[in-house]
């Protein structure tokens, strides 16, 4: 019996290209599972990225009960954002500022007075300052998490494991390191 007939295989049974497929297949499985690089793509290398400080603002937002949600938010250390529809991952969140309801009353005398508003309505909506922290890549357009630029009125959805709301950016604060 020979080692390799005349239609190219191994001892009658297996053919060649059958066992060279076999190996490329092999080897693309090794190179993906078991060596896969350095991480990252070559795009992102030697890209600048600084700390920064993200206040956005929520105005009105309606829940059912506007203590929890306000604690919840407070007591987190992180949420995750998506901004334009892009999921973005997880940033911290620094601090929450409950901001007050109020109405402007005419006085007598022509001025104008800042008052709390009576509204009963108004004991199931919340405004917030949220100040989140994050590492983003700095460009010359300015900073930018994931592949969204960061920006004063770009709008950021929060998501957590109870809540999901948009907000808009009120300020962006780069930090140095």
């Amino acid at each position: 019996m020979t080692i390799l007939d005349a239609q190219g295989r191994l001892f009658g049974r297996i053919s060649l290209l059958d066992i060279g497929a076999a190996l490329i297949i092999l080897m693309v499985i090794v190179g993906v599972f078991f060596y896969p690089g350095a991480g990252g793509s070559v795009a992102q290398m030697g890209i600048d990225t600084k700390p920064i400080e993200v206040d956005v603002m929520v105005r009105g937002l309606t829940v059912s009960n506007p203590d929890d949600l306000y604690e919840t938010l407070s007591t987190a250390e992180s949420t995750n954002i998506i901004i334009r529809n892009q999921p973005y991952g997880q940033v911290g969140i620094q601090s929450v500022e409950r901001l007050p309801r109020s109405t402007a009353v005419p006085q007598p005398d022509g001025s104008v007075e800042s008052f709390p508003d009576p509204r009963p309505e108004l004991n199931y909506t919340i405004d917030m300052l949220i100040t989140l922290t994050g590492d983003a890549q700095m460009t010359d357009n300015g900073p930018v998490f994931g592949n969204n630029k960061v920006k004063i009125g770009t709008q950021i959805e929060l998501e957590g494991e109870l809540y999901d709301f948009y907000t808009s950016v009120v300020g962006v604060r780069i930090l140095e390191e």
